[in-house]
């Protein structure tokens, strides 16, 4: 789609906040020493690539991003990634929760942690404020919602997405009119009659090539546009959350709208959507493809060589940078950088995120770091620098759906070996 003509220097006047501050309990043990944004995605991205390219794409080039647990390896990654000439005013910076003189106490919610950094995002003279949430796979052109932000006279802009009725109780939803204005928000509405009365229009349905019999219902975002004084308005408060508190109170006083987003978007806020949307990734015509050269992702140029394939079966993976695979069976699973699997492993629906360097010479005693022979993976996320032994089986088959172990976890029926972890030979999970 053709991004619509702005006003002259409107992606310059727009400043992008993307959230990552959260403790992101829901993704435990991936967070366990990360911010939920450093979480690798798709073999050698991070979660925060997305919405960083979302808005490089756009032409948005004056992004923050919020954090304050385990910000270290998301400092080392957006210090990594993204360099910037002397000669741009261009820059993705981090701003981790400190203590100030106004302010001594964490981030209580998204809205709190704006507020507490309102100093510098008015410090230069942006007009329009773009709010992200660190932890979606989507691809959108903030071109096309700034530009409907300002036709319409918005005060305040939120992207939706049409979701059936079996996921209404999953979101905030709104309602809007024909024009879009969002007159009503309800979080989480479980209750049929309510839900009754916050299904989509025939007129927005058709607005956007749906068929008018369809139930469709406009979910939440997480994606916010503000103009200016708005957002500094709408922070003369102690109100913490944007989505629990700022948008309900502004829809009442506040010319609010949607901007409906029919496209893919997948909220990565658990371990079994985060184990899908990977997963996903696989297939031959996957819903979100980052082959897509006319909207590419940026990360870490980590300059790896080639993978080296020493005989192996294949099907319907993605092998990343630097990899050494011996012999081994691969099935719709996904293999990060540096990844090193030995003769025999079998690895079938599976996320393997591989290694943050190279282990040349290992310690004597010790497990190298990689899958060992005759492994057999099943339906697991093994994060980076694991180090899993030879004859080692990883399988949720006949357990329960949540469990912890010492060197190994189970949520959502998915076996999640975390960060540094060893496997001992012979082990069965």
């Amino acid at each position: 789609m053709q991004a619509p003509a702005l006003p002259p220097g409107t992606t310059q006047r727009t400043l992008a906040i993307i959230m990552g501050g959260g403790a992101g309990t829901r993704l435990f043990p991936l967070t366990k020493d990360r911010a939920k944004p450093a979480v690798p995605l798709g073999g050698k991205y991070r979660l925060v690539d997305i919405p960083i390219a979302n808005c490089l794409n756009s032409g948005m080039r004056s992004i923050y991003v919020l954090t304050q647990f385990n910000s270290m390896s998301l400092h080392r990654h957006i210090q990594a990634s993204y360099k910037f000439d002397n000669f741009s005013r261009s820059f993705v910076e981090i701003l981790a929760a400190q203590q100030t003189p106004e302010a001594s106490r964490w981030y209580q919610g998204t809205a709190d942690a704006v507020r507490q950094n309102m100093r510098y995002f008015l410090e230069r003279p942006f007009e329009y404020y773009l709010i992200l949430s660190g932890d979606q796979l989507y691809r959108m052109d903030f071109r096309v919602l700034l530009h409907q932000h300002i036709r319409s006279g918005a005060e305040i802009t939120l992207a939706t997405k049409p979701v059936q009725r079996a996921q209404v109780s999953e979101f905030g939803i709104m309602l809007s009119d024909e024009d879009r204005r969002i007159t009503r928000f309800v979080e989480k509405p479980k209750e049929a009659a309510v839900q009754d009365q916050l299904k989509m229009s025939r007129e927005l349905l058709a607005a956007i090539n749906r068929q008018p019999e369809e139930e469709l219902f406009q979910a939440s975002m997480g994606i916010y546009v503000f103009n200016r004084q708005v957002l500094v308005d709408c922070l003369e408060n102690d109100l913490d959350d944007f989505g629990k508190h700022i948008i309900p109170a502004a829809i009442e006083k506040r010319n609010v709208s949607a901007f409906i987003f029919d496209g893919y978007w997948e909220d990565i806020g658990t371990i079994r959507a985060f184990y899908e949307a990977n997963l996903d990734l696989t297939d031959i015509v996957p819903a979100y493809s980052f082959f897509d050269a006319s909207a590419p992702v940026y990360t870490h140029p980590r300059f790896l060589p080639g993978s080296k394939i020493n005989g192996a079966a294949l099907r319907q993976s993605i092998v990343s940078d630097g990899c050494i695979i011996s012999d081994a069976h691969l099935d719709r699973s996904v293999v990060g950088v540096r990844s090193i699997i030995n003769s025999g492993a079998t690895i079938r629906n599976s996320v393997v995120m591989g290694a943050d360097y190279y282990e040349t010479d290992p310690p004597r005693g010790e497990i190298p770091i990689g899958i060992g022979r005759n492994c057999v993976i099943d339906r697991a996320i093994i994060d980076k620098n694991a180090r899993i032994a030879d004859g080692v089986v990883i399988t949720p088959e006949g357990k329960p759906e949540n469990f912890d172990a010492e060197n190994y976890y189970i949520r959502d029926g998915i076996v999640v070996i975390p960060k540094d972890a060893t496997i001992p030979a012979g082990f069965w999970i």
